[in-house]
Order: structure tokens, then sequence, then C-alpha cells
């Protein structure tokens, strides 16, 4: 059963689907993986990639799901609850 914050996470569209903004910001294009947050649509790099912005992300705002944006894959993950839906 999923957790409650992946039972009320909507859809919010990402700001962007082909970089990480705050990679670029500090010169680094060397990202794995995008993944979206679902409260505000801030687009991060997963934890595989060396700045791990979409964790920094929740870590800094408290936004608790996101999704992946990699073609092909649909699956959320809720940081507080450690559950993928």
């Amino acid at each position: 059963m999923s957790c409650q914050h992946l039972a009320e996470a909507g859809d919010v569209t990402p700001v962007t689907t082909t970089e990480c903004p705050d990679c670029v910001a500090v010169g680094n294009d060397d990202w794995v993986h995008l993944r979206s947050c679902l409260t505000c649509g801030h687009v991060g790099c997963c934890d595989s990639s060396p700045y791990q912005h979409a964790s920094k992300h929740f870590e800094n705002t408290g936004h608790a799901v996101m999704r992946s944006i990699q073609p092909g894959e649909s699956w959320r993950w809720c940081f507080v609850d450690e559950e993928i839906g």
C-alpha cells in the first residue's frame, strides 16, 4: 500500500525535462537521471549523480514526492516514508 504522500501527490509539470538546472548553475553537466518534484515542478538529478540535487531539494523544501522524468519511466518516490509508487 502506498503512503499518504504518494496517494495525495498531484502531477506538476516539470520546469524542464532536459537538464538539471542546479547542476547547470554550478557548471556541471554529468548528471545521471532527472527527477521532478510533484509539489513545485523543480527538476533535480538523482542520487547516482555527483550532486544529488533531487534529494537536496527535498532536504531544503520538505516537498515529499518526486517522480522520474526519464523516458519510459513512471514511478514516484516518497522521501518521507521511503516508498515507491
